[in-house]
């Protein structure tokens, strides 16, 4: 096995890359680390890139990808964009039109406008937030970085948000091109180039480990139609056998009871379970509702940390230095119940072990909860926690 430190090339701060049962797997850290290595891996398709964003946006960042797309569709690349409507609600429609002009098969994901063909109310509160993005069914990257200005770099008129993505290289590519396709079969409807995106191998991809060997690398997705918990039944599993520590990262953070029992229950094994959620949140609704908790689980034994500065976005998980998920799931019941998601989950110390030292530093930057300051709150604040939590499993 190899392991080390990413190219420079991949961005101003380097992440970090190792080598695990036949996959490279590597470490990114906010728009600095994520937009060059997905713009390299953009600019070196052959074949294919399939894009699956949940904000895509129309602003600086949002041509710069744009235009790296139109440019490999018009070298002969098939490029297929699935973009939410409501993530990508500000986004200009003429993006899209240009795009298409280009020769890139772009699909709305679950529209909110009533007129449209497929809007259908009784699921419009089904969103699409994933983040993928997949190459040549060589390379596949995942994680909570959308593409829009609040990623970028604060040095080049972003927001600088703090977030992770995780790269791939290898046979679990494959298991992302099918999450893909499931995403897209959910939409075809008879749209012009949907049905074009191949579920063959029609392209050199490693053949992935028998269903019956052990994987240290998988790709885990939720879908509406089966495997609906299947990300979080991994994540309860990990939570019940640690042994050492639990390291969360979580930008909307509001568990639900079995979640919160899981790590309470950690905490009084001994187990060293913290959480650093931000201190300054998107969605202020969430941010309240998920401050509700803090007094239950303080109370047991569980280590809150506020994130201070930029907004912080990231979904990370690190149990024992050794088994580790990046993707785009929060710990809250909109990406258990209503949301299309996915993590890369790695069993691997080194690979952990990085994602670790990673938490640590973030540490420095997110003090803990103070209890007693908590329980003095005022009580403005109280009202909008208590308003907030009645409606946690809408938000």
């Amino acid at each position: 096995m190899r392991y080390g430190r990413l190219p420079h090339r991949l961005g101003s701060t380097r992440g970090f890359e190792g080598i695990v049962e036949g996959h490279r797997v590597s470490l990114l850290h906010d728009g600095a680390q994520c937009y060059p290595a997905m713009l390299d891996a953009i600019a070196g398709a052959r074949r294919e890139i399939l894009l699956e964003m949940y904000w895509f946006g129309s602003d600086r960042t949002g041509r710069r990808f744009a235009e790296a797309l139109m440019a490999k569709a018009r070298e002969g690349v098939r490029v297929v964009v699935v973009y939410d409507a409501v993530g990508s609600l500000e986004a200009a429609s003429a993006q899209w039109d240009e795009m298409r002009a280009a020769g890139c098969t772009v699909l709305e994901y679950n529209p909110v406008a009533p007129w449209r063909r497929r809007f259908r109310i009784g699921v419009v509160n089904n969103r699409n937030h994933r983040k993928m993005l997949i190459v040549d069914r060589r390379i596949g990257f995942t994680g909570g970085v959308n593409i829009g200005d609040p990623w970028a770099p604060i040095s080049e008129g972003g927001g600088g948000w703090r977030d992770d993505m995780i790269c791939v290289e290898g046979p679990a590519v494959r298991r992302m091109v099918e999450i893909f396709r499931m995403g897209v079969q959910s939409i075809a409807d008879g749209t012009e180039g949907v049905r074009s995106v191949p579920s063959g191998s029609t392209m050199s991809v490693p053949p992935p480990p028998p269903d019956a060997a052990p994987r240290r690398v998988q790709v885990i997705a939720n879908h509406y139609f089966g495997e609906r918990r299947a990300i979080r039944a991994a994540y309860l599993d990990q939570i019940r056998c640690a042994r050492r520590c639990i390291y969360i990262t979580n930008s909307y953070f509001v568990p639900d009871r079995s979640i919160r029992s899981a790590l309470a229950e950690a905490a009084r094994r001994g187990v060293d379970v913290r959480v650093i959620v931000p201190g300054e949140s998107d969605v202020p609704a969430v941010y309240y509702a998920s401050r509700r908790m803090y007094g239950w689980l303080l109370d047991r034994g569980i280590g809150l940390h506020e994130w201070q500065g930029v907004v912080l976005h990231s979904k990370t998980v690190v149990v024992d230095g050794q088994w580790c998920a990046v993707g785009t799931y929060n710990l809250d019941y909109r990406s258990w119940r209503f949301n299309l998601e996915v993590v890369v989950a790695v069993e691997d110390r080194h690979v952990a072990g990085a994602l670790e030292k990673r938490f640590q530093e973030d540490l420095e930057r997110a003090p803990p909860v103070n209890l007693r300051a908590y329980r003095y709150r005022p009580m403005s604040e109280r009202f909008f926690e208590n308003f907030f939590y009645l409606f946690r499993k809408l938000l």
